[in-house]
C-alpha cells in the first residue's frame, strides 16, 4: 500500500513519464490492477499546486494515458479476452477481478466504461471485458473519452485546488488519501452487499 509520503516520493522520482506510465498501465493492462490510480492522480495534482509539476501538462498527459490504456485493454479483450476467463489466477493475473468486472459490465452495460473509472481494480479489467463482449468500438471510445476525462481531471484538479487553498495541506495528505481510497471502494462494497442479498434471496 502506498502512503502519502511514499506516493509523494514516488511521483518526485518518476516525474511526468512515470505518472503517465502508471495511469496507462492501470487503465487497461491486466497486470496493472495493483497500481495506485486515484491516490496517484490526486497527489500529483497536489504536488502541482506546490510547483513541483505543471498542472496543465499533468492534466493533459494523464487524460491521454487513461484513454490510451483503456483502448489497449479493449483491443486486448477483443483478441484474447474470452480465453482469459479460462485461465487460472497467477501473480500477474487475478481472475476474481476479471469476473467482478464482468458482473459490473453485465449490470451497467456500456456505462461501465465510465463508472468503472472510479472503482479500483474494476477499472483495469472493464475495457478488457468490453472488448471480450464485442462492444462496438464507436460506443466504447465515446464512453472511454468521457470516463477518462471525468476521472483524471476530477482527481488532478481536486488535488491541485485543495493544495492551493489549504495551508500546509501536506500534513493532512495521509488521511486525505485514505479517504479517497475509502470513497472509491464504496461502489464495490455496495455491489458486494447487493450480490450477497441476491444470493440470500435465491437460496430461500
Amino acid at each position: 500500500m502506498f502512503s502519502g509520503d511514499s506516493l509523494i516520493e514516488l511521483i518526485k522520482a518518476v516525474g511526468y513519464f512515470g505518472i503517465i506510465g502508471i495511469v496507462f498501465a492501470e487503465s487497461g493492462l491486466f497486470f496493472g490492477f495493483f497500481l495506485p490510480g486515484d491516490s496517484l492522480l490526486f497527489t500529483a495534482g497536489f504536488l502541482a499546486s506546490q510547483s513541483y509539476l505543471n498542472v496543465v501538462i499533468l492534466a493533459i498527459g494523464t487524460f491521454i494515458a487513461a484513454v490510451a490504456g483503456d483502448s489497449v485493454g479493449y483491443s486486448f479483450g477483443r483478441k484474447v479476452g474470452k480465453k482469459l476467463f479460462e485461465r487460472e489466477s497467477s501473480f500477474l493475473f487475478n481472475k476474481k477481478s476479471l469476473t467482478k468486472a464482468q458482473d459490473y459490465y453485465d449490470k451497467h452495460g456500456s456505462k461501465t466504461i465510465v463508472l468503472a473509472r472510479f472503482v479500483p481494480i474494476v477499472r483495469t479489467f472493464a475495457p478488457i471485458v468490453a472488448g471480450a463482449a464485442d462492444m462496438k468500438y464507436k460506443t466504447f471510445i465515446s464512453y472511454n473519452l468521457i470516463g477518462g476525462l471525468l476521472w483524471t481531471q476530477s482527481m488532478v484538479w481536486g488535488g491541485f485546488f485543495l493544495g492551493s487553498i489549504i495551508p500546509d495541506v501536506d500534513k493532512y495528505m495521509l488521511p486525505i488519501i485514505a479517504l479517497i481510497i475509502i470513497v472509491s471502494l464504496i461502489p464495490a462494497i455496495k455491489e458486494y452487499i447487493s450480490a450477497k442479498r441476491a444470493s440470500g434471496k435465491a437460496s430461500k
